[in-house]
């Protein structure tokens, strides 16, 4: 016998005792060595059959058509065809081999049930698909059909919307020409029927990689863009959403492989992706796009431009953007919106540019790149600086402005351009208000860098204040307010250095707080008074003025909550500030009196700055709604959204928390569910931090309510994250704390804990010195080996786990002792070998074990005897070590029960001496007293 044919006969007895894999592994083996045509055509026609019951079905399809390409006669091979063209829906295919197979054998019950089983699904699908093409051809003329009832052709759209979201409705719209009706509704002139095209397109796109791509080479990317550039806001976002979407659809379909749903091979979309984004950069300039899409576009190209992460090399993409479209963007900055030149703008377009215009400046590698970024800029700048008339002066000093908040080092060469820094200050003194803001504007975004601010200090704060003082308009007079603000707070939080004579900061910001309250100043003006109370609040006097005003807090909420996204960085580092929640570095005490003995200066903290204070700004900010606005500020879906700005939310989050009553607040709110992005897309010390805030909730409430459904699991990777040596120790413990909460509550929460990588994390906290951690560690663990996975490294031959187990039951520390030996009790319990390993863990196993049954605390005590019951029943060898030992003794006792013994605990002390019986270690009380007491 050939090896082909024996590895055949075992790939057949492994196939009879079901072991599919194992008789795949032969099968596969055998074909590699076999010679012959017939012979590889029965190895295929068997693993077909393998493949069939492991429900691979497609291996099972094209191994059956190899087998048939051999020989076409092969009626096993053609069933078992049939059979795998059934499962992948191929149902005509399928039906023409089961009729082949009748044919060859007419009476073939099996043969002729499948036929049948075929002929009825065949004959449903058809049923359905005609309905659904009904239904869709239905839908389209009711929606494109002018005379219709206004209430029929809302229940079309959304049937449609609905019918989209699934896969087969998703394939019969797009195949009844569904696309070329969708063109015609996105023309329609009512709002709705042009919400419910953008909301069947988004169902058609999401996930779908060749849908997308044949939806956007026919729509045309210009026909959506002119959609997003809508006047009405719910039609431009939604149009916004869908491009969304389509990249989604188009950049994860580049990474994935080809998935089940896009059968054929795809081609590369990047054509496509390029199209989306030039269109994008063509919107910018465009005066008929509206403001709102513009925000659209821009915040499009913020998310999808640049590299996510900066370990991928690629940054081709931002460099083709740049090469294609930074004089658009630019345009944009420049736009002064008072004035008729340049497109229409909301508040938030300059803040979104000046965030994108960042972006594609951070992702550039080299410093030839970004030379290029600034010689553009400069040329702009210098293009428009040069012109004629004070119009391309403001455009060029706007530019500056928008740059000096985006990439502030590009920024600052543009305002060190010949003649730049004069004409802002010439034009801070013009009669006319729009020159005087944009300057103003620029003054205050150039103090802000430290370069600069030196400069402006000794020709700025003169000319600031003199505008504050003799301004008539308010608009101006905020402005230069801010800019003395962020002067005077240059101290920062040290009290004794500030720049302005004491009291004049309180006086600021009792003006800021009066404009932040005054409802008929416009809405951007307002935001600067939060701009300058950001400065400010670095004094504690400010910031406790600020918490008793709760009409002011009220009016920053509020604002927080509105249309104008460019005020959350400001409203989050007043915030920040009033919190307390910045890093303080403590200096070394001695470094301190070094500085005294030198005469240098010596940052002092101010009084009002002390813990007690900060506790009761805090419970002010709560009762004034600050967690409804932080929720709110996390929802933005806003380029001004930035990581900073994300930073500040997740530090006055993790404030909030601090004590644990004002946490069932905090959840209540959504603070909760407003924490779990904050985990994930931050700063790295953002990260942390709310993480670390998520661990306070996990410890104090009840997770299943704070943090509903799904929610839970995707507390779980925060949550590791948190057990790393780059955090505190504080920050570990109550990541342990909380990791035990969750793993005590179900399989599937611990399966998500072992997934994330945890457990090795854990056990290393286990040999941490710190008392409370280490205890914090092996709770977790006792949760954790309920998982077969974390019992089966307790099996594995070779480490100490056991072995640290049983002597932490042996240790002082209470907490820690009950923690080990619960896991012990556990342990020995579902893996019975465990028992047989313990007495090789250490000589003083057995003390370890008496001391516990001797216990006076009573949990310690019944882990003790449950510990001894698993042993004595695994085996019994075991139970006779433990009776000739103190042990018996100790179980007589506790077995009689009686003062300070727990009912369960005398039961299984019973149970243990029981079994002694039932083993003849020992007779039991009537045998002993026949035998006049004397023992085996």
């Amino acid at each position: 016998i050939t090896l082909s044919s024996s590895l055949k006969e075992e790939g057949n007895s492994l196939f009879k005792a079901g072991d599919m894999h194992g008789a795949v592994c032969c099968y596969t083996k055998a074909l590699k060595l076999s010679d012959s045509k017939a012979e590889s055509a029965v190895l295929y026609r068997n693993r077909s059959a393998c493949y069939l019951k492991q429900e691979e079905y497609s291996k099972a399809e094209a191994d059956a058509s190899k087998a048939l390409d051999t020989d076409p006669g092969d009626v096993k091979a053609r069933f078992r065809r049939a059979q795998a063209f059934q499962k992948l829906c191929r149902l005509d295919q399928a039906f023409l081999d089961a009729q082949r197979c009748a044919q060859l054998e007419p009476k073939n019950k099996a043969f002729q049930d499948l036929l049948r089983q075929l002929g009825a699904q065949i004959q449903q699908k058809s049923v359905q698909l005609n309905s659904t093409d009904a239904r869709v051809q239905q839908m389209f003329s009711l929606l494109l059909d002018a005379s219709a009832k206004d209430s029929d052709r809302q229940k079309a759209a959304q049937n449609l919307v609905v019918l989209s979201r699934e896969d087969a409705g998703a394939e019969q719209i797009f195949r009844n020409d569904g696309v070329k009706l969708i063109q015609k509704l996105l023309q329609s002139k009512q709002e709705d029927v042009v919400l419910s095209a953008l909301r069947t397109l988004v169902g058609l796109c999401t996930g779908h990689q060749s849908r997308t791509m044949a939806i956007v080479n026919e729509l045309g990317m210009e026909q959506l863009c002119a959609v997003m550039g809508s006047v009405a806001s719910a039609v431009s976002l939604a149009a916004c959403h869908l491009l969304q979407v389509m990249f989604e659809a188009l950049t994860e379909g580049m990474k994935k492989e080809i998935r089940g749903k896009d059968e054929a091979i795809l081609p590369e979309p990047s054509k496509e992706l390029r199209s989306m984004l030039r269109h994008l950069l063509e919107i910018m300039p465009a005066s008929k796009v509206s403001g709102l899409g513009r925000d659209s576009a821009i915040n499009l190209l913020v998310k999808q431009v640049p590299r996510k992460s900066l370990k991928n090399p690629d940054n081709s993409l931002t460099l083709w953007v740049i090469d294609q479209g930074l004089k658009k963007i630019l345009e944009v900055a420049g736009t002064v919106p008072e004035l008729s030149e340049g497109p229409p703008l909301t508040d938030n377009s300059h803040m979104s540019c000046s965030v994108l215009l960042s972006k594609l400046y951070d992702d550039l590698k080299c410093d030839t790149e970004r030379e290029t970024f600034n010689k553009l800029c400069e040329e702009y700048v210098q293009q428009h600086f040069s012109r004629h008339g004070i119009t391309g002066k403001l455009r060029a000093i706007q530019t500056v402005s928008v740059l000096l908040q985006g990439p502030s080092d590009v920024g600052n060469r543009t305002l060190e351009m010949s003649g730049m820094m004069d004409a802002v200050i010439s034009l801070c003194a013009s009669e006319d208000v729009t020159h005087q803001q944009v300057a103003v504007e620029t003054l205050i975004h150039a103090a802000g860098k430290a370069k600069r601010a030196s400069f402006i200090t000794a020709n700025g704060v003169a000319l600031l204040k003199d505008l504050y003082k003799k301004s008539e308009n308010d608009r101006i007079r905020v402005r230069a307010l801010v800019g003395l603000c962020k002067l005077g707070s240059a101290g920062g939080t040290d009290f004794s250095m500030k720049q302005f004579a004491e009291g004049s900061t309180l006086k600021l910001a009792k003006q800021c707080r009066k404009w932040l309250c005054n409802e008929s100043l416009p809405p951007t003006s307002r935001r600067w008074s939060v701009e300058g109370l950001a400065y400010l609040t670095f004094d504690a006097d400010v910031k406790e003025d600020l918490v008793e005003d709760k009409n002011a807090l009220v009016a920053m909420f509020e604002l927080a909550k509105s249309e104008d996204k460019t005020v959350l960085f400001a409203v989050g580092s007043t915030l920040v500030n009033c919190t307390n929640s910045y890093d303080v570095e403590k200096p070394d005490p001695q470094m301190v009196e070094l500085a005294k003995y030198a005469k240098q200066h010596v940052p002092e903290e101010h009084p009002k700055d002390a813990p007690s204070y900060v506790e009761k700004r805090l419970m002010k900010l709560l009762e004034a709604g600050v967690v409804s606005a932080l929720v709110c500020m996390v929802k933005q879906e806003s380029p001004a959204l930035t990581d900073a700005c994300r930073d500040c939310i997740a530090r006055v989050f993790l404030a909030l928390v601090e004590r644990q009553e004002d946490r069932g607040t905090v959840v209540a709110q959504g603070g909760g569910k407003a924490l779990i992005p904050l985990a994930s897309d931050n700063t790295d010390g953002g990260k942390i931090k709310a993480a670390q805030a998520l661990a306070k909730i996990t410890i104090t409430s009840n997770p299943e309510i704070a943090f509903p459904g799904e929610r839970i699991y995707e507390m779980v990777r925060p949550l590791v994250s948190l057990l790393s040596l780059e955090c505190t120790l504080l920050q570990n413990f109550e990541a342990l704390m909380a990791l035990t909460n969750l793993a005590g509550i179900s399989e599937r929460l611990r399966q998500k804990i072992i997934k994330e990588k945890a457990v090795p994390k854990i056990e290393g906290y286990m040999f941490e010195e710190h008392d409370l951690v280490r205890a914090s560690a092996t709770e977790c663990m006792c949760n954790l080996v309920l998982s077969t996975e974390v019992q089966e490294l307790y099996l594995a031959t070779g480490n100490d786990r056991l072995k640290l187990l049983v002597l932490y039951s042996g240790e002082e520390d209470e907490r820690l002792r009950k923690a080990a030996a619960g896991t012990l009790a556990m342990l020995t319990a579902e893996q019975p070998e465990l028992c047989t390993r313990i007495p090789g863990t250490t000589t003083h196993w057995l003390e370890i074990i008496q001391s516990l049954l001797l216990c006076e605390i009573s949990d310690l005590r019944h882990r003790g005897v449950v510990i001894v019951q698993n042993m004595m029943q695994a085996e019994k060898s075991l139970a006779e070590t433990l009776m000739e030992s103190e042990a018996l003794e100790i179980l007589s006792v506790l077995a009689k029960g009686g003062e300070g013994t727990p009912e369960p605990v005398s039961k299984i002390a019973q149970n243990c001496l029981d079994k002694a019986v039932e083993y003849n270690i020992i007779m039991n009380r009537e045998g002993r007293e026949k035998g006049k007491g004397t023992e085996p």
